[in-house]
């Protein structure tokens, strides 16, 4: 990892400006790293570092969707939102195909959010809307698979082979799904109007910083990523080495016990998905406390049955959904933290449902969760923006723990300003029958 020229200068300045980087990090977020798996952005994936190089290798587990790809697509209120899952570990048959399981660039079929345009649904029509709201997904992605194979053959041939059909499958399923909820409640109105689907080209909202600067793969895991400034300029000087000015220590008053790799006899991180080593990354920029990040799981359902397909409804404010590093690929804890022009954090968010053993004692904290997504479209900022992440199922009965967190592009969770701050996180949970 490339040093700061300030810090080759000063070693002890070297040592004070990473206040508890290391420690805090570790503390922090050992217990979500443990088992957070998630994948990397697709915005340019053609120069992606493999993990042994020139061979394609077995993903860790719980790193890949049901449907064998690492990404999947929704079309939500007019952007399309990525899912990333297995944190950019490939399966061995789209390594060797060269394929990232989605569509970076070109066109792919898209659809209106049926999810977000539904109104509360009752308890008693939650299941038949879930499978009723699966199979719209399935539909999807049949209809972008002959895309992809026959879409050459033409505009006439699109509309009439693929989105005409289409739209007569949705229609069928819009009915079942106002049936089901009017049987129980007020009917909902104008669903029959989400029936039409278009073809979009998948890379229309990878502009700015989310295909720009070194987000995309390659420079990840270079001397670039820190991208020059970011890492020094204001965030390592002023400020946060301004205790120092004025004659306070950090540390109040207990002393720092390391705050860089320097004595570490831990190797070093090289950003892969690996314990027992030392990150030396920056923390880098923390925001204002009016511009922290939050999130709120705003709607779920408190009881599915097994392996039945549910949706959750995350609501995030100050957190622009841009800044994805692939783990899989070596991009975890290697870039700082960054703040966009408005001072807001530039990162993703995580949903994870994980079964427990016990409702009295915490669960192990290396075991891999049941549904693991990253999630990031290039939309949200300082107002409250809504996602819905769709969960295939949950494969076992019990009492299953739903979380969702924030993270900064290097997957850690992103900094307060203040020790009494809420970070941005939030855990519901369900029972599965």
């Amino acid at each position: 990892m490339r040093r700061s020229t300030r810090a080759r200068r000063s070693p002890g300045i070297a040592r004070s400006k990473r206040l508890l980087a290391v420690v805090g990090t570790l503390v922090v977020f050992g217990g979500v790293v443990a088992v957070t798996q998630i994948s990397s952005a697709q915005d340019r994936r053609t120069n992606k570092p493999r993990p042994v190089a020139g061979q394609c290798v077995e993903p860790s587990p719980g790193s890949t969707a049901p449907s064998g790809a690492s990404t999947s697509r929704t079309w939500q209120n007019g952007r399309w939102v990525r899912n990333h899952w297995g944190d950019g570990q490939e399966s061995v048959a789209e390594c060797e195909d060269g394929k990232d399981g989605t569509v970076g660039t070109g066109s792919a079929v898209a659809c209106p959010d049926v999810a977000a345009k539904l109104p509360q649904v009752p308890d008693r029509a939650r299941a038949e809307v879930d499978r009723n709201l699966a199979q719209l997904q399935t539909q999807i992605a049949e209809a972008d698979r002959r895309l992809a194979a026959e879409g050459n053959k033409g505009a006439a041939f699109i509309r009439n082979a693929i989105l005409q059909p289409l739209a007569g499958k949705r229609k069928a399923v819009l009915d079942r799904i106002t049936t089901a909820i009017d049987r129980v409640g007020p009917r909902p109105q104008g669903l029959a109007q989400l029936a039409e689907c278009q073809v979009q080209p998948t890379g229309s909202n990878n502009g700015g910083g989310n295909t720009g600067g070194g987000n995309n793969n390659g420079g990840n895991t270079g001397g670039g990523n820190n991208n020059g400034g970011n890492t020094g300029g204001g965030n390592n000087g002023g400020g946060n080495n301004g205790g120092n000015n004025g004659g306070t220590a950090p540390g109040a008053g207990l002393g720092v016990l390391a705050n860089d790799c320097d004595e570490s006899k831990l190797e070093a991180h090289d950003g892969f998905q690996k314990g027992n080593r030392c990150v030396s990354t920056e923390f880098g920029e923390v925001g204002a406390a009016a511009n922290n990040p939050s999130l709120l799981i705003t709607q779920f359902p408190q009881q599915v049955g097994r392996n039945q397909p549910f949706t959750l409804r995350v609501s995030t404010r100050n957190l622009v959904r841009d800044r994805f590093l692939a783990a899989g690929q070596g991009g975890y804890y290697v870039e700082s933290s960054l703040l966009n022009a408005q001072g807001l954090v530039r990162g993703h968010f995580h949903t994870a449902c994980r079964m427990l053993d016990s409702l009295t004692a915490p669960p192990e904290p290396q075991e891999v969760p049941a549904f693991f997504v990253a999630t990031e479209d290039g939309r949200g900022g300082a107002q409250p923006d809504d996602v819905t992440i769709q969960i295939p199922g949950l494969p076992e009965s019990g009492t299953a723990q739903c979380s969702v967190w924030a993270g900064d592009g290097s997957h850690r969770l992103p900094m307060m300003e203040r020790a009494n701050q809420t970070p941005a996180f939030d855990s519901i949970r369900i029972n599965v029958n």
